[in-house]
């Protein structure tokens, strides 16, 4: 790894034979740190180098990729064959021309294990409290920076460095019920507090000390931020244009075109994304071509965009292609995700003012089970509470749940106060979320599930 990502950059487009070529290089630094039983078990580093060639051949293209940079003219040719070997491309567009920007001969930033120090020391305090309190502790930190160097023969040069890092925190005890999880995102983990985070985790365990058997059924339910980023994250990436307007999803209009315009959730409510906001990539990122993104659109600015406001969907992601036909601005995907609402409850006041209901504070193995109606599927985990009298009074079991979250959005009886938060299901594949809690007055629990 011993060339700047610059130069490999440039060798590459000065390689290329074909009409048009975009190359990508990534570079990642990543540090770890596990523990289970109440002790620090691994931790680990490790840096990973990725190139991408995208060569275009009048209206075809061709990619290849390697991690390893020894073969460099082979690669470059390989793409080359496979765009000459290709149809023409249903998103073709004229590649993306723009800056030259100055950081684009920086080299590549890095971490190390020196981020976990106070996260270590705090960890051990909790540790040996652990069993005088009966509790187990287990948990995983990761803390990752990616620069990405972004060329083309237009003469665009981009450069972006993404952080990435965030903690997950279980606790268990041996009574029913008996497990709980806390995470969350951080750029630094200046912002980490452990003790605040064991607190929470053994909050909730005190609620294990009563345990109550509830049937499968409808229930008013409370979810807080983490499990509704859960579900919203899903809804964000399934909201493209291309396949709304061809009538295979959620966000397809009966008859014909897309929803956009509609009324989906409560007036007051958001849902939005913003690189300025949130770390992510300020332009497009693209190593290939899909419902959601564009090779060609590769470098292209990426912008605050409103996908719902004012409870109306506003916005499908879309690429410049799926624009054009139809009719639609141009608005890429944002790898974050911001959502808010017109209310200013935090999940303990919404449970205060509860007579009776869940809170559910963890879903698991997401999957879809239709995707004409968004219905999802998957199972509770880690803490499901009955709420009686605005107070959590004892565990109750796990469950399959099946639940559509745009069908969800326009049953909420109530929407919180939005906070940073980090999905449990999708932690480490989308990781900056900024979410409310919800109230959903008949959230369906369709099975008792023996999950823990």
């Amino acid at each position: 790894m011993s060339a700047v990502g610059a130069e490999v950059i440039e060798r590459a487009l000065k390689l290329s034979q074909a009409d048009g070529c975009v190359v990508i290089l990534t570079e990642s630094s990543t540090v770890n740190l596990r523990w289970a039983n109440s002790t620090l078990t691994t931790n680990g580093s490790r840096r990973e180098r990725d190139l991408t060639v995208i060569s275009v051949v009048g209206e075809s293209f061709g990619v290849r990729s390697a991690s390893l940079l020894d073969d460099l003219e082979d690669l470059v040719r390989a793409s080359e064959r496979a765009a000459r070997e290709a149809g023409p491309a249903p998103d073709y567009a004229p590649l993306v021309t723009g800056p030259a920007e100055v950081s684009f001969g920086d080299p590549a930033e890095q971490t190390t294990t020196a981020v976990f120090a106070q996260l270590a020391r705090d960890l051990g305090q909790s540790f040996e409290q652990a069993p005088s309190l009966g509790l187990r502790h287990y948990g995983y930190a990761s803390h990752e920076v990616t620069t990405t160097w972004l060329g083309s023969s237009t003469g665009l040069r981009r450069r972006h460095v993404q952080p990435r890092g965030y903690v997950e925190m279980t606790a268990k005890n041996d009574r029913p019920g008996g497990s709980s999880w806390v995470g969350q995102h951080t750029r630094d983990w200046a912002d980490v507090a452990v003790p605040a985070l064991d607190a929470e985790l053994q909050r909730r365990l005190s609620w294990t000390q009563r345990w109550v058997d509830l049937p499968a059924g409808r229930y008013e339910t409370v979810l807080p931020p983490s499990a509704l980023a859960d579900l919203l994250v899903y809804t964000y990436w399934t909201a493209t244009g291309r396949d709304a307007a061809e009538g295979r999803t959620v966000f397809s209009r009966p008859g014909g075109g897309t929803r956009v315009g509609e009324a989906l959730a409560p007036q007051g409510f958001s849902m939005r994304s913003d690189p300025a906001v949130m770390p992510a990539a300020p332009f497009v990122v693209a190593h290939g071509s899909s419902s959601t993104s564009s090779v060609f659109d590769n470098g292209l600015d990426v912008h605050a965009t409103d996908w719902i406001r004012d409870g109306r969907l506003e916005a499908l992601t879309q690429t410049r292609a799926s624009a054009a036909r139809t009719g639609s601005p141009v608005t890429p995907f944002v790898d974050n995700l911001l959502v808010s609402g017109a209310g200013g409850a935090t999940t303990d006041e919404m449970v205060a003012s509860t007579k009776r209901g869940l809170l559910l504070t963890c879903l698991w193995y997401i999957r879809p089970v239709d995707p004409e109606t968004l219905l999802l599927t998957g199972l509770t985990r880690d803490g499901v509470y009955l709420i009686e009298d605005g107070e959590v009074t004892g565990a109750v079991t796990n469950y399959r749940w099946n639940e559509s979250p745009v069908d969800l959005l326009g049953r909420c009886a109530e929407v919180g106060a939005s906070v940073p938060t980090l999905p449990r299901e999708w932690s480490d594949y989308f990781t900056w979320t900024h979410m409310p809690p919800v109230r959903v007055p008949d959230f369906n629990m369709s099975s008792v599930s023996q999950a823990s």
